[in-house]
């Protein structure tokens, strides 16, 4: 049975805080819907009704482009190991792109001196509706570890090579919406 809730609260918090991935979904008018998989590392609650993540370069930026067009957004959790649940966040987002005040000051809030490799935007949803599900149709995965694939090919592309590889392939959504990703 779903049910609502107004913001975060502890227990919210405490399920989140278990999770290893999280997945976000985003479409504009007449664009195709977006869903992506994040790890939950760069994951942030600000507040009751407002969270963050710190997104790496990709081979796309569909939802940098669709919050620039649309600004909805939803976050998606769900419980892979132990009891069943699933929790989505629905709201507006926003991004703070790689050299803006707004991302040099959460990285700096967040992660100290340094951006992760390869960090191009911080993503903001002021959350409007928690809601959460059974979850009793998805399935049992057991963890065993973070992939550090993406953060390999981030540091041998270097600060230079991801700027041109941003430009080339994150300029612009599958879509043809702009992002506002620079390189």
């Amino acid at each position: 049975m779903a049910k609502q809730y107004a913001e975060i609260d502890d227990a919210r918090r405490a399920f989140i805080a278990r999770q290893h991935i999280f997945f976000t979904a985003s479409a504009a008018a007449g664009t195709r819907i977006n869903l992506s998989p994040r790890p939950t590392t760069h994951f942030h609650i600000l507040g009751p009704n407002a969270v963050a993540y710190c997104d790496l370069t990709g081979s796309g930026s569909e939802t940098a482009a669709h919050l620039l067009a649309d600004g909805r957004l939803t976050i998606m959790f769900c419980a892979f190991e132990g009891a069943p649940s699933i929790l989505r966040l629905y709201g507006r987002g926003r991004s703070a792109v790689l050299g803006t005040r707004e991302f040099d000051d959460f990285i700096r809030q967040h992660y100290g001196a340094a951006a992760p490799t390869g960090a191009r935007q911080i993503v903001f949803l002021d959350i409007d509706l928690v809601q959460t599900s059974c979850g009793f149709g998805v399935p049992l995965f057991e963890h065993v570890g973070e992939r550090d694939t993406l953060d390999r090919w981030a540091a041998s592309k270097g600060e230079e090579g991801l700027a041109d590889y941003r430009r080339e392939k994150n300029a612009l959504s599958m879509d043809g919406l702009p992002t506002g990703i620079p390189g």
